[in-house]
C-alpha cells in the first residue's frame, strides 16, 4: 500500500528563465486530490504579473524548481523548505572544461540578442524570436508545438527584457547551489537525459554537490520534460514524505 499523502504539505513551485507560472498548472491538477498547498513563483517574462512566493502557516514545505528556478527564489523562503524537487537542475550552469566554454558563448550571444535595439518594437521582437529558439531547444527532443502557452508566445517588453538580462547575467553567475539552499533538507534531483540546456557536466556537479539527494534519470527526457513521465515519480516521492 502506498504511503498516505501528506495531508498539511505546502508548495512552492518556480520556474526557470523564459518561463512562467502556468507552466504549474498540469501539477496542481494531478496534486489537487491530496490537497496540498500551492504558492507558484513568476518572474514576469511575459504579460503576468511578477510574484515571489511565501510560506503561510504550518504544514511541512516543499520547494518544486525547474531549472534555474531555485536561484530565482528569495534565499529565506528556499532555506525554509523542509524538502526540494530540483527538474533539469543544475550545480553550476557553466561547468569547467569544453562543455562550459560552449555554454558561455551561447550566454554572450543571447545577451546580445536581448540588447536595446533601435525601437521598442525591434528590441520586443527580437527578445521575442531568441525566446521561441531557447524554448525549442529546451524542448528538443520533443517538439516545440508541445511546450504550454507563455512568454514566447507574445512580444516581449521592456520589463521582461529586463527582468530576461538580469536573469541572463545570474545564470552565467551561478557556480554552485542557490543562496539559502536548505543542506539539511531531503532532496529529489530529476534529470532529464537528453537535456540540451543542462549537459552532463552541469548535472554531475548537481549530484556532488547533493550527495544525500535521491536521484532520478528519464532517458530520452529534454529540458522541458514534457513527454517525459516526470509527475509519477515526484508525486511519489511526496506522498513518501508522509512516511519519513
Amino acid at each position: 500500500m502506498a504511503p498516505s499523502a501528506p495531508a498539511s504539505l505546502q508548495v512552492i513551485a518556480m520556474h526557470g528563465w523564459a518561463g512562467d507560472g502556468a507552466n504549474w498548472t498540469p501539477w496542481r491538477e494531478v496534486g489537487a486530490p491530496f490537497g496540498w498547498r500551492w504558492s507558484i513563483g513568476e518572474r514576469g517574462y511575459g504579460p503576468r504579473t511578477p510574484l515571489s512566493p511565501a510560506w503561510e502557516g504550518a504544514g511541512r514545505r516543499v520547494v518544486i524548481g525547474h531549472s534555474m528556478g531555485p536561484h530565482l527564489l528569495d534565499a529565506a523562503v528556499l532555506g525554509g523548505a523542509d524538502a526540494v524537487v530540483l527538474l533539469a537542475g543544475f550545480g553550476r550552469f557553466v561547468p569547467p572544461g569544453a562543455e562550459g566554454r560552449k555554454v558561455r558563448a551561447a550566454l554572450v550571444a543571447m545577451a546580445e540578442q536581448l540588447a536595446e535595439g533601435p525601437s521598442e518594437a525591434e528590441s520586443a521582437l527580437r527578445a521575442q524570436n531568441l525566446l521561441r529558439r531557447f524554448l525549442s531547444e529546451a524542448a528538443s527532443p520533443d517538439p516545440a508545438e508541445l511546450l504550454p502557452p507563455g512568454p514566447a508566445d507574445q512580444p516581449v517588453g521592456m520589463a521582461g527584457r529586463e527582468r530576461l538580462r538580469h536573469d541572463l547575467a545570474l545564470l552565467e553567475r551561478s557556480d554552485g547551489l542557490p543562496a539559502g539552499f536548505p543542506t539539511a533538507a531531503r532532496v529529489l534531483i530529476v534529470e532529464a537525459e537528453a537535456d540540451r540546456i543542462v549537459g552532463p557536466a552541469a548535472r554531475a556537479l548537481l549530484r556532488q554537490a547533493l550527495p544525500q539527494a535521491e536521484v532520478v534519470s528519464l532517458p530520452g527526457a529534454g529540458h522541458c520534460l514534457l513527454r517525459s513521465p516526470v509527475m509519477g515519480p515526484v508525486l511519489d516521492w511526496l506522498q513518501g514524505l508522509g512516511a519519513a
